[in-house]
């Protein structure tokens, strides 16, 4: 397949790509028992895990679950595989299926085979991932992470393919400039995904892990957060507004007038200058200056 080519398969998507004849073999069986595209029981022991597995949290408590059901009922749904040489195949999706079969001691297991290259298997189990609805908002946010730069997308493309406002992928990419003990307590659910993006709004690191300790301590909403946040946020801007150059020339008044001089500036520039005076005699010498200046 030509660079050209490769990346129009690439951005299809997950569906073109499954259907697309330039990843599927049918007309003749490359190697082994099955040929690509057919639908089949493969020993497990043949199938090898998927190295692009984008999933690090597997509840043991739902695998049991998985496994008493498929020793009753069968395993329902395929799991689909590609086919790497003479019967052998690497999993592709369903690799908690996989492992339920084998916790519940099948020696095989219905699979889909398809054949792909390294990037689109990448491709298909990160997007397979995604839209799980128990995958946590950091294994999320990995995933987009290595779509983007092991798929070379960017963010536009990325929520194209996935079906995702652009805006919500920027949101869990943002999750991944946080401290690891905040991306931690994402992932054991002991915050959620809207308090890490109110922690995301401050910049400094020791203060978001204090306020992170006093959301889980406290039991603060997200509400709450956003609005401790927010006043703290509003405060520095209202500290940082005032260019160096006004201080100066503030300074500089004020050793002129002898008099205290204070300057006020919003974030959309406007503002005001005060200058204060002790009594009649200062307030006269005050006029007196600024009619010298007409």
């Amino acid at each position: 397949m030509t660079a050209q080519n490769k990346n129009r398969g690439l951005g299809r998507g997950l569906d073109a790509i499954l259907q697309s004849p330039e990843t599927d073999i049918t007309s003749a069986d490359i190697s082994g028992n099955y040929v690509a595209g057919a639908i089949a029981q493969i020993e497990i022991d043949k199938i090898e895990t998927n190295p692009f597995q984008p999933r690090t949290d597997f509840d043991e408590t739902a695998l049991n679950e998985l496994s008493e059901s498929i020793k009753n009922q069968g395993v329902i749904q395929p799991v689909t595989v590609r086919k790497m040489g003479y019967d052998k195949y690497q999993l592709i999706s369903g690799e908690r299926r996989l492992r339920a079969s084998k916790m519940a001691g099948l020696k095989t297991i219905p699979v889909f085979i398809r054949v792909a290259n390294d990037e689109q298997m990448l491709e298909m189990a990160l997007i397979e991932n995604i839209h799980r609805e128990n995958l946590n908002a950091i294994e999320v946010a990995i995933s987009y992470q290595r779509l983007i730069e092991e798929c070379k997308l960017t963010q536009d493309q990325l929520s194209e393919k996935v079906g995702k406002d652009r805006s919500t992928v920027a949101n869990f990419l943002r999750l991944l400039k946080l401290p690891a003990e905040i991306q931690i307590a994402i992932r054991d659910g002991y915050i959620t995904m809207g308090h890490a993006r109110a922690l995301v709004n401050i910049a400094d690191k020791a203060k978001q892990l204090i306020l992170l300790k006093r959301i889980i301590d406290e039991d603060l909403s997200v509400r709450q957060v956003e609005l401790m946040v927010r006043e703290k946020v509003t405060v520095k801007k209202q500290q940082n507004v005032i260019p160096e150059s006004f201080k100066i020339q503030a300074d500089t008044l004020s050793k002129a007038l002898k008099m205290g001089v204070k300057v006020n500036r919003d974030s959309k520039g406007k503002g005001s200058l005060t200058i204060s005076f002790k009594n009649d005699e200062e307030f006269e010498k005050l006029i007196d200056f600024i009619n010298k200046g007409n």
